[in-house]
């Protein structure tokens, strides 16, 4: 295609969080090997160190011969300097250190309630959405006076609270969330149609779907493939592995790897509710009250998928710091591979080079009916030039929508909470969670209290 619009070779972009061995390495390969678009990006992090050595990552990788992306990296100390007059911002933050997040995963274990994930609902999604939204509100008031114009992805958890913030604090700001567990849902019937039906070359782009719900508790009330209904196919995959379970990748994987799963929830929800649930298993359960999937980790177990321990994410982070050493070094080459994200190709689109269509994010327009207006909610959207408008979903069943809903007025809750630093609001949200709910109150009280009293230092004027 030719480009369209010679502001794609002179773009900057902003990414707050710049520090990241994960999500910003994503970010480098992507656009590496993306021949339309160059310009700078400005890497911020707290750890002024991590973003520096990031810019000396990307620098040393725009300088192969078999990158095509020509893009400088920057590393810059402050937030204003990183979002004057930038195009694009991108948010991938962690919202306190690996110990609050051991408190928000595994003080609940004390009092019988385990998390999968522990960052979106639960106990653990709460605590870490006090410590996330007052950032978020900085952020915006920073973008609103240094970048007004630019457009905002956020790929932060809580992703509904990350972007609901963002428009409370700037109400006219250009944002959306990018979530990729859609995407491993239409992977699943991919393999579906190839693997029980005889299909060649299915990739999950080919499969079409209308998308309903909030981040991590998604569904899908459409599915096709080139024409084709895939429910009926659906339908019986979900019965005849109910049990056994259908995983994307090698039989048993979901025990070696506590991100991957089955989807035996996937095929017990749509069982039970008609609509195919388009969200990781791990994440699935947590929506759910606490003895359908996370009773215990035995529970867990027999439904094949995994609880992610903190302590994983602590080696993993010592993993990443060593490989970080050795790519700025030189010691380690950067492996230019795909994410599989539509970060770069969603930037492109609005700059006009094409159209796409995928879910994203955003503040309730009336795309989802039966929930409220001004609520973010995540369904299909077009980007073109300039433009994001969110395609019209419908309206989830009633026994659904309750499910949605439930967590929908709860997160309002929490918002507010946050922004008027209202404790016993905040113990009210933590009170009507589905997981917490399914203790005596006397206990998740006290639960909440110890919890809260991990995460103040991050809450400065609350009591």
């Amino acid at each position: 295609m030719a480009n369209q619009n010679p502001k794609s070779k002179n773009l900057t972009i902003t990414y707050i969080g710049g520090g990241s061995k994960g999500w910003a390495w994503g970010l480098m390969s992507d656009l590496a090997v993306e021949p339309e678009l160059a310009g700078t990006v400005r890497l911020y992090d707290i750890d002024a160190e991590s973003a520096q050595n990031n810019a000396i990552i990307g620098n040393r990788l725009s300088q192969r011969p078999d990158v095509v992306g020509n893009w400088t990296y920057e590393a810059v100390l402050s937030l204003s300097e990183a979002l004057e007059g930038t195009d694009f911002v991108i948010i991938s933050i962690v919202p306190g250190s690996l110990e609050e997040m051991r408190t928000d995963v595994h003080l609940p274990e004390e009092y019988g309630i385990y998390q999968s994930v522990g960052d979106t609902v639960g106990p653990g999604g709460l605590m870490r959405a006090l410590r996330t939204i007052p950032i978020y509100t900085d952020i915006a008031k920073h973008i609103e006076r240094y970048a007004p114009e630019a457009w905002v992805i956020n790929y932060t958890n809580p992703m509904t609270l990350c972007v609901r913030t963002l428009y409370a604090a700037f109400p006219g700001i250009k944002a959306f969330g990018c979530c990729h567990e859609v995407f491993g849902t239409q992977k699943l019937m991919a393999k579906m149609l190839t693997e029980l039906h005889g299909e060649q070359d299915v990739k999950r782009e080919d499969i079409k779907v209308n998308v309903l719900g909030i981040n991590h508790f998604t569904w899908l009330d459409s599915a096709t493939y080139q024409g084709r209904d895939l429910f009926p196919l659906y339908r019986d995959l979900s019965i005849q592995y109910a049990e056994e379970g259908f995983e994307l990748r090698d039989k048993g994987h979901w025990m070696n790897s506590t991100f991957s799963s089955a989807n035996r929830i996937h095929f017990d929800l749509f069982n039970k509710y008609g609509l195919i649930a388009a969200a990781g298993d791990r994440h699935l359960a947590e929506f759910m009250p606490l003895n359908w999937y996370l009773k215990d980790p035995e529970t867990v177990k027999s439904w094949k998928f995994g609880l992610t321990t903190v302590d994983w994410r602590v080696k993993n982070k010592v993993q990443l710091l060593e490989k970080a050493g050795r790519l700025v070094r030189g010691e380690q080459e950067f492996e230019l591979k795909e994410t599989g994200e539509e970060g770069v190709k969603m930037i492109k689109a609005l700059l006009g080079l094409g159209e796409l269509a995928t879910n994203v994010n955003l503040p309730n327009q009336g795309q989802l009916g039966g929930v409220p207006l001004g609520a973010v909610v995540e369904t299909n959207a077009l980007f073109s030039e300039a433009s994001l408008r969110p395609v019209m979903a419908g309206t989830l069943p009633a026994a659904v929508n309750a499910l949605v809903n439930r967590h929908v007025l709860n997160q309002e809750t929490i918002l507010e909470a946050a922004l008027t630093k209202n404790k016993a609001l905040a113990l009210a949200a933590m009170l009507n969670d589905p997981l917490a709910s399914s203790i005596p109150p006397d206990q998740a009280t006290e639960m909440f209290n110890r919890m809260f009293e991990a995460t103040k230092r991050y809450l400065p004027g609350w009591e």
